[in-house]
């Protein structure tokens, strides 16, 4: 009686059921909060009404130049407002957006344009080398609209048209349309390609959404957010922060240039509450000097992903007065989606016993489902006693779609159920995991595992240190051993016999570097240190 009285006439309807899509978000805010600050750049400050017109008159514009269903619409532009509205007007006409990182090579940003089929690009003049150059490699036409930003370098146009001119082609008043599915595609990421091409990360609808919500609720972000854009958009969309500040009618606080005097001069000027990015920025805030350094008086929240943090960074954060939420995630996860949820237990441990805490990449985000450490081969998950080691497998909302024209990387990506991270880590008691390292960076030497994470991450507590880089050099005798590249504090000097005894003050004599190299460690554009450089240095050493 129950289950037909249950399955009669109470099925989906379009009184009962939208897609998800954080487009919805943007007309909220702007229906709102039509008055309220949306963009800040320099002197200019856009209200959340203009931002929105002008993501519709972005739409409008490139649906009357022909673009339009899951057509790519590729845009290379620092953390500026053109930035921001094309994660708006791109997927309002369905097409899909992907987001240039502007520090790659001509032949790389050439690949990606080429395989994700652009059929328009959007480009500050300050880029115009590496563009002009990228489309000569690819050699056929798109549309290009040029970015003449005044408050950039300048340089030379590339396209028929600049950025405001479009927006003056398209219509603020056009009727957009959400997508009928939630699984349409609403942007494509590349991931670094250490070796070989990238590939092309698929993102939906319905995960940037999803993970957006994830990111307000996770870091208990309120309305009206003032938010520093000191984490790369073109780096997983943002960690889909553009699409979350939407939701909580936050302000983006932009930023062409990202330094330790730019930040504090952000912080203090605009108020600014909270702020993303890898452990570089981290090193630019406490690295700054006393010139650079301004007074504030609110307090700054950072979100920190990438390389785990070492300990005694995450120790001065705080001492300079910086509440610091560790999350981890990948491009394939639309960026964090694994927190350090702390927990009141733990507020009186001491400083350094807190960082400690505080390092661990922690449990699954709100939005994700699940989480484990386990043997790839097996599946069968690895005992949760902070020991026993296995790579990080996830799954639930927060998850690619897969990886573009790719089907084989897919399921190998996606064998078991699970998405598999390539990282390594253990599962301590509580639920927590740890990374340990990339499961091609483990040195394995004289049949000891020596984790370079561990190594790293004691070098980082010297206080000479800014930026190092373990990796493994062969070795006739144990196989492998490990070298370290080190980077010291701009007017700090060490060496190596310093560095080599500061480690043995710490860890097991097999995990000790033979061999110390100070020179400038190689970094991504995200902050990642470039692990396949240095072992190709070590190599050749």
């Amino acid at each position: 009686m129950s289950r037909e009285a249950y399955a009669n006439n109470l099925d989906m309807n379009l009184a009962n059921s939208t897609v998800l899509t954080p487009l919805s978000l943007i007309r909220r805010s702007a229906a709102v909060y039509p008055d309220k600050p949306a963009l800040v750049h320099g002197d200019v400050t856009q209200s959340w009404s203009e931002t929105y017109a002008n993501c519709v008159r972005l739409a409008s514009a490139l649906k009357g130049r022909g673009i339009g269903e899951l057509d790519t619409v590729a845009i290379m532009c620092p953390n500026t407002p053109p930035m921001y509205e094309a994660h708006f007007g791109v997927p309002m006409i369905g097409a899909v957006l992907n987001a240039l990182n502007y520090r790659l090579t001509a032949p790389e940003i050439a690949f990606i344009l080429d395989h994700g089929e652009a059929k328009a690009l959007i480009t500050d003049t300050e880029f115009a080398p590496i563009i002009k150059e990228a489309l000569q490699i690819i050699g056929r036409d798109m549309l290009v609209i040029d970015i003449a930003d005044p408050q950039g370098p300048g340089g030379e146009r590339l396209g028929e048209i600049e950025y405001a001119d479009f927006l003056a082609e398209g219509d603020a008043d056009m009727e957009w349309s959400m997508p009928e599915d939630e699984w349409h595609k609403i942007a494509l990421n590349y991931t670094s390609g250490t070796t070989g091409n990238p590939k092309g990360v698929v993102f939906s609808h319905r995960g940037a959404y999803l993970n957006s919500i994830n990111n307000a609720l996770t870091w208990g972000m309120p309305t009206h957010t003032r938010y520093l854009w000191t984490l790369p958009m073109f780096h997983c969309n943002g960690w889909c922060f553009p699409w979350t500040l939407a939701a909580v009618a936050g302000v983006s606080i932009c930023l062409r240039r990202v330094d330790s005097g730019t930040i504090y001069d952000a912080i203090a000027t605009h108020d600014v509450t909270h702020l993303c990015g890898a452990p570089i920025i981290m090193q630019f805030i406490t690295g700054a000097s006393e010139k650079q350094k301004k007074p504030f008086d609110q307090k700054v929240n950072m979100m920190v992903a990438a390389a785990p943090p070492p300990a005694a960074v995450l120790a001065e954060m705080a001492r300079q007065g910086f509440e610091v939420t560790h999350v981890y995630g990948l491009t394939e996860s639309y960026g964090p989606c694994v927190v350090c949820a702390w927990k009141d237990e733990w507020n009186d441990l001491s400083a350094d016993e807190k960082a400690r805490m505080k390092a661990r990449q922690g449990v699954t985000s709100i939005m994700q489902e699940a989480l484990m450490v386990a043997d790839p081969d097996t599946m069968e998950p690895v005992p949760m006693d902070g020991q026993a080691m296995g790579e990080v497998m996830m799954r639930g909302n927060a998850i690619m779609c897969g990886y573009l024209k790719n089907p084989k990387a897919t399921d190998d990506s996606f064998k078991g159920g699970w998405f598999h991270t390539g990282d390594l880590g253990v599962w301590h008691p509580d639920g927590y995991i740890e990374l340990k390292d990339r499961s091609k960076d483990i040195i394995i030497s004289g049949g000891e595992n020596i984790s370079s994470i561990e190594v790293e991450d004691t070098l980082y507590r010297h206080d000479a240190v800014a930026a190092c880089g373990v990796v493994a050099k062969p070795s006739e005798k144990w196989g492998e051993t490990p070298v370290a590249f080190i980077e010291l504090k701009p007017g700090r000097s060490a060496t190596a016999e310093e560095m080599i005894a500061f480690i043995r003050e710490h860890l097991a004599g097999y995990k000790c570097p033979r061999e110390i190299v100070f020179c400038e460690v190689p970094k991504t554009s995200t902050g990642k240190i470039q692990k396949f450089k240095l072992r190709d240095l070590a190599r050749a050493g």
